[in-house]
């Protein structure tokens, strides 16, 4: 794998991590394109570290609050929205690497996250719930929502945000919560795949290119956050779900096609 393939690939993670059109999906279609079966496992773990890094940065403030404040009700409700994401993906593990390693299910993925932002793109305006408004049940329903997530072209932001606005939340304070519970989500993937890592099942990628994958994917995903917060604040979800429609159409076409 070269640096402009790695870059290419960081940007792709950076960008779908955060818009609500699925990081994995993209990224699956990206090695595709490349003829890569896999990215490796180290690379995929940088650049999911990049994205971790992004979601840091842009959530400092509150993080360090946190960590002053361990026991505060924001963090109960990250630790209750995190529970089911942890258990789906424990319990279906398996099941989960299998669809991820076939693509077979992309298609219609992609198609699902897009009906999804349609049906919360018109109820986006309605909510009303504030930060301190939010319930331990709402949190449980969006962690709930993140562990379905897990499947390839299931975007996890799109459906922590739709999950939100379903339950009446304000619109900036659905993104916010929707990214803080990022954190201990990438997180997780990180660790968990950096457990691999030590048992051996490391790659053999150019130092240059891990390095330029995870900046880019750090970049991006920055940036990624801040046109999210934006778009919710004035713009519609219907651009995305669109897009992820006509995707899902050309993947299905491709496969019907023999083409991927």
């Amino acid at each position: 794998m070269d640096g402009l393939q790695a870059a290419i690939l960081g940007i792709i993670q950076g960008l779908t991590e955060f818009l609500p059109i699925s990081s994995t999906g993209h990224l699956y279609l990206g090695r595709h394109l490349f003829g890569l079966n896999e990215a490796g496992l180290f690379l995929d773990t940088m650049l999911h570290l990049g994205t971790l890094i992004a979601v840091i940065a842009v959530y400092w403030d509150t993080l360090v609050q946190l960590a002053k404040k361990p026991f505060s009700r924001l963090t109960g409700l990250l630790v209750v929205g995190t529970i089911p994401t942890v258990a789906i993906g424990l319990v279906f593990e398996d099941f989960f690497e299998e669809i991820s390693k076939t693509g077979v299910t992309i298609g219609w993925e992609f198609l699902v996250t897009g009906a999804v932002l349609w049906l919360a793109d018109r109820i986006k305006d309605r909510g009303r719930k504030t930060l301190d408004e939010i319930s331990y049940t709402d949190a449980l329903i969006i962690g709930t929502f993140q562990g379905a997530a897990i499947l390839p072209a299931i975007s996890r932001s799109g459906l922590t945000i739709a999950a939100a606005l379903f339950r009446r939340i304000d619109k900036a304070t659905a993104a916010y919560f929707s990214f803080l519970l990022s954190i201990p989500a990438i997180a997780g993937a990180v660790v968990y795949q950096g457990a691999k890592l030590v048992q051996g099942q490391v790659e053999n990628i150019p130092l240059s290119s891990l390095l330029i994958g995870t900046a880019m994917s750090a970049v991006f995903g920055y940036l990624a956050v801040k046109w999210m917060i934006a778009i919710l604040q004035r713009g519609s979800l219907k651009g995305f779900a669109v897009y992820v429609w006509l995707l899902g159409a050309i993947v299905l076409i491709a496969q019907f096609t023999g083409r991927f």
